[in-house]
C-alpha cells in the first residue's frame, strides 16, 4: 500500500491558468525588469514590472483604453497593442528604466502578434529588449494599413457593420494611418508618466 500523495498540488494561480511558475522563474532569474503584455476581451495592458521579495512593483502601465487620450479609439488590434506599448515604454523611461525582457504569460508566441507589436512599441521608445525580428510586425501592419484599405473597399452600410466599435469610438478607419502618426507623435511627446502611475 502506498504511504505517500504520488499528486502534487499546483499553485492556486498555476491551476487558474493565471502564472506559470517555471517560466516565470525563468524570467525573474534575468534580473530584468519584465515587459508584461497582456490582452482581455476589453483592452491591451502593458506594464513594466520588477520583481522584489515582498511582491511585484509596477514601475510604469499603459491600457489601450487610455489612448482615447491622445486621440485613439481603437482597443485591441495591432495598431493599439503597438501604440500601448509605446506608451509604456515612455513612461518606463521616464522611471528611469533602460532594459527589460518580454513576458508574455500563457500566450502562444505567434510572430507578427499583438504581444510583438507592443514589444516594437516599446523598442521604438527605447527600452532595451531582446527580440527576435522575424517576430515584429510590418510597418503596414503596425500603422494600420491593411485595415485602412479594407475599410475603403467597403460601402456605407459594410462599414457600419464591421467597424462600429471603432467607428463609435470616433475613429474613423478610412483614415486610419493618419490617425495613428497624429496619436504616436502626441504619446512621443508628452506620455504623463506620473500621472497614470497614480490612477
Amino acid at each position: 500500500m502506498a504511504n505517500k500523495a504520488t499528486y502534487k498540488v499546483q499553485f492556486k494561480r498555476r491551476s487558474n491558468g493565471k502564472t506559470n511558475y517555471k517560466k516565470r522563474l525563468a524570467l525573474v532569474k534575468s534580473d530584468k525588469p519584465r515587459l508584461v503584455v497582456r490582452k482581455t476581451n476589453n483592452q491591451i495592458i502593458v506594464q513594466v514590472i520588477s520583481y522584489e521579495r515582498p511582491g511585484d512593483k509596477v514601475i510604469a502601465s499603459a491600457t489601450s483604453i487610455q489612448l482615447k487620450k491622445y486621440g485613439w479609439g481603437g482597443n485591441k488590434n495591432i495598431p493599439s497593442a503597438y501604440l500601448t506599448g509605446l506608451l509604456c515604454g515612455m513612461r518606463a523611461k521616464e522611471s528611469k528604466i533602460e532594459n527589460a525582457i518580454l513576458d508574455i504569460g500563457f500566450r502562444t508566441p505567434v510572430h507578427m502578434s499583438v504581444p510583438f507589436a507592443a514589444l516594437k512599441g516599446a523598442l521604438d521608445a527605447g527600452l532595451n529588449i531582446p527580440f527576435d525580428e522575424t517576430a515584429l510586425p510590418k510597418e503596414d501592419r503596425i500603422t494600420g494599413k491593411h485595415i485602412e484599405e479594407y475599410a475603403n473597399s467597403l460601402d456605407d452600410n459594410e462599414l457600419n457593420a464591421k467597424f462600429s466599435k471603432m467607428i463609435k469610438n470616433k475613429l474613423n478607419p478610412k483614415e486610419i494611418t493618419k490617425t495613428f502618426q497624429t496619436t504616436k507623435e502626441k504619446i512621443m511627446g508628452n506620455s504623463n508618466v506620473k500621472e497614470k502611475i497614480e490612477e
